[in-house]
């Protein structure tokens, strides 16, 4: 069950009065707006649009969208309403290509639906519900594992968003960093903007200030001057999808951060839960590497930073590899210095 630790953190993702609501997170950090969802359109476009981010919390969304929709399919269908939740599933399923627990969440309630007979949503949402709590009970055992890394007074950098935002709650890379800190083992955070959404801006600065932890915001291109001034002991960051060889897909700028993390001796520290780890993928090249529009690039709150005419490539992802890697922490255990192998030795009974 949920600690106590975890019970008055910000909730990116929220099952209420039969609805989902979703901190719309392209607002803050001027507004917190719950949005309601009814439908799993809203729910899909939701993903899309970054109302909700984050590979666990895309896929708790998911789950909770399948509940929504398989209410509908009854009410219109008792008979087919399987056949007609498969439009469903497919239309969730490439919300968003990159973050393997959308599609690991819609197998599992796939799994479930399987057996169901009659009315379904009361089976589904136990599911979805158990689907959450797992997650924020593995950040919260990722976090006391990877904190046994950490040397007292460590200073730490991330990237990104990896927090109680991107995940059902607690965080992932921040649940490292709230166990640390709270331990006594982390000193001063460091949270690169992450260009163009500038998710640490705006998502991981305003978590650590909500809770009193000491966050510094640097910009992306200064990291590799401030590890050469020996300013970080750990790079610590969340994933979106592991390949079987320990290749890690993360937000744009995690492999910049690794190739010179290794060059200046800073250690790297990838903290993901089990299920964002793609037993199908065998390395990181076979990874689908979303692009979004240019327009995140080209404009910022309406304004247009660049010249008319001008063009831009907007990858959201990259991939790091497992020999860039010093630990990966899941919740079943840590691997040191992932290979082919090393990873599937956790899903062994």
């Amino acid at each position: 069950m949920m600690s106590d630790e975890t019970d008055h953190r910000v909730k990116a993702v929220v099952w209420r009065n039969d609805k989902l609501s979703l901190l719309d997170q392209r607002l803050l950090p001027e507004k917190e707006l719950y949005i309601e969802i009814d439908s799993v359109d809203q729910a899909a476009d939701a993903i899309s649009s970054m109302v909700v981010r984050g590979a666990p919390a895309i896929g708790v969304t998911a789950a909770y969208a399948i509940v929504l929709a398989a209410r509908s399919r009854f009410m219109d269908d008792p008979e087919q309403w399987k056949v007609l939740l498969q439009e469903d599933l497919d239309m969730l399923a490439v919300a968003r290509p990159t973050a393997v627990n959308l599609r690991w969440a819609i197998s599992r309630m796939h799994s479930c639906i399987k057996h169901i007979t009659g009315n379904p949503e009361d089976v589904l949402l136990t599911e979805a519900k158990a689907i959450h709590q797992e997650d924020i009970d593995a950040n919260v055992k990722m976090g006391l594992l990877g904190v046994q890394y950490l040397e007292p007074q460590s200073q730490v950098l991330t990237h990104c968003n990896a927090g109680a935002l991107a995940t059902g709650g607690y965080g992932t890379a921040l649940g490292v960093v709230r166990a640390g800190y709270r331990a006594g083992k982390i000193q001063n955070v460091y949270a690169d903007e992450t260009r163009p959404w500038l998710q640490g801006a705006r998502l991981t600065a305003w978590e650590l200030a909500k809770e009193g932890i000491p966050v510094t915001l640097i910009p992306d291109s200064a990291a590799a001057y401030l590890m050469k001034q020996k300013h970080f002991d750990w790079v610590i960051v969340g994933a979106d999808r592991i390949a079987v060889n320990g290749d890690v897909a993360n937000k744009i700028g995690t492999y910049s951060l690794a190739v010179n993390a290794r060059h200046h001796g800073v250690r790297f520290m990838v903290v993901a839960p089990t299920s964002t780890v793609d037993m199908e993928m065998r390395s990181g090249a076979e990874i689908p590497i979303e692009t979004r529009d240019e327009s995140e690039v080209l404009t910022m709150a309406g304004r247009n930073l660049s010249p008319a005419g001008v063009t831009a490539l907007n990858p959201v992802f990259d991939v790091t590899p497992a020999e860039l890697v010093d630990v990966i922490v899941t919740e079943k255990g840590v691997v040191e210095r992932p290979q082919t192998g090393s990873l599937t030795k956790l899903f062994e009974p």
